[in-house]
């Protein structure tokens, strides 16, 4: 029974997910094996395996990296090249990492791990302090609509854990930071992932740092306001017809909620066809609830026999989203064999929905260095990211991705390969 309740409290648990970024060397995947290991969140046989590998590398110290870097170039090569997930919990919650890439042309895996997270840690090198990778990925997240940033100075004790260095990174990231309008909290903490200062426990190498470890601020970073609890929105996934005499007429809509809340009695509307009705029931795999709210998986029962299929949308009529077939959007570009150009044709997926969409302009794209928009050279390439126009064959039911990131985001497929060459953003 107690392992049973124990099983309950944790899938109960709040669940952060967070990305890691920074330059080539910053200690990305050193700071997630320090994590993970005095969190105490690997298993006896990992450890052994990595110091047994470590030895047979030549490695001074146990290389914690090892624990996230797990293609075999990756290792070789000591960087990181594929986004790498790794799960672990505390008692206050639970953790989902991804750790992403730093080289500029693995643009698009960090785009892929930190699409869905709510928190990035930003690795910035005690030595080199910011430089343009940093104000990339910072430009990434930001672009990610990623609301939380830690900014985690890094080697430490190669710059002798002075806090000048650190005051001068602080002060050089706030002043690229006040040109970014969606990161809302950048906390910033010095340390030392390799031998795991202020990373668990606090140091005591930096007495005049007074701020949390990086764990407790993870753990205690309040994510609830993250979520769009105004605005309704139920994407159709599926339509459930048990069709057993036990539930003869049930019929349900399930999917993941993307925003706002619904209760049984609520008024709702079908999108695109504009049918309202009323909620009769909402059922999940535990029996039936009296709320449900993004993200959870639940099925809806109406009142009224509407037809309802998948990759309709509930709403609630007073705040419904715009349905579009002209859309504007930030893209970043996937493909490393095709090239995008005007008048490109494409599958796009959005939600649940699919339709056909062409590419009627190609209005720029960003040098995420500088920021600055490039407008004589409009031909995207792999990793690039600028901004389009699009019109699609059946209207969207989207809202902008800075007011819902589910209802706001799409990928493009390419029809001849199946390939998906683009990620974009609804503006």
């Amino acid at each position: 029974m107690s392992d049973l309740k124990s099983t309950a409290g944790y899938l109960d648990m709040d669940l952060l997910r967070f990305t890691t970024a920074g330059s080539v060397d910053d200690g990305k995947s050193t700071l997630i094996g320090r994590l993970l290991y005095d969190s105490k969140a690997i298993f006896e046989d990992q450890l052994d395996a990595i110091e047994k590998s470590s030895k047979s590398r030549g490695d001074e110290n146990v290389n914690l990296a090892l624990l996230t870097d797990g293609l075999r170039a990756e290792r070789e090569q000591g960087i990181t090249i594929d986004v790498a997930y790794r799960y672990f919990a505390t008692p206050k919650r639970k953790f989902i990492i991804a750790d992403t890439p730093g080289h500029i042309q693995y643009t698009r895996n960090m785009v892929t791990g930190a699409s869905t997270a709510n928190l990035a840690i930003l690795l910035v090198d005690a030595r080199k302090g910011v430089i343009e990778q940093t104000c990339r990925h910072a430009f990434i997240a930001n672009l990610l609509r990623i609301q939380h940033v830690v900014v985690c100075v890094n080697k430490m004790d190669l710059a002798q854990w002075s806090q000048d260095s650190y005051n001068k990174i602080v002060d050089d990231f706030k002043k690229f930071a006040s040109r970014l309008d969606n990161i809302v909290d950048i906390t910033f903490i010095p340390v030392s992932a390799l031998l795991g200062d202020n990373i668990v426990d606090k140091s005591v190498n930096m007495p005049w740092y007074q701020g949390p470890a990086l764990l407790y601020h993870l753990e205690t970073v309040y994510i609830g306001a993250d979520e769009n609890h105004v605005e309704a929105r139920l994407p159709v996934q599926w339509v459930i017809r048990p069709h057993s005499d036990k539930w003869h007429d049930f019929r349900g809509f399930a999917g993941r909620i993307a925003g706002g809340v619904f209760k049984p009695g609520d008024k709702v509307q079908v999108m695109p066809s504009g049918f309202e009705s009323t909620i009769k029931a909402i059922h999940t795999m535990d029996g039936e609830i009296k709320e449900a709210f993004a993200p959870m998986s639940v099925a809806i029962t109406l009142s009224d026999e509407i037809d309802i299929s998948r990759g309709d949308m509930l709403v609630k009529p007073n705040n419904p989203p715009l349905a579009r077939q002209d859309v504007e959007a930030m893209i970043c570009w996937f493909s490393s064999d095709k090239k995008l150009a005007g008048r490109g044709k494409y599958v796009l997926r959005h939600t649940t929905n699919e339709v056909k969409a062409i590419i009627t302009e190609v209005r720029y794209k960003i040098n995420i260095n500088t920021l600055r928009k490039i407008e004589d050279d409009l031909t995207f390439n792999h990793n690039d990211i600028g901004r389009i126009s699009l019109r699609t064959s059946a209207p969207l039911i989207a809202d902008s991705y800075k007011n819902n990131r589910i209802c706001g985001s799409f990928i493009l497929i390419d029809e001849q390969t199946n390939e998906t060459v683009a990620a974009g953003m609804i503006l």
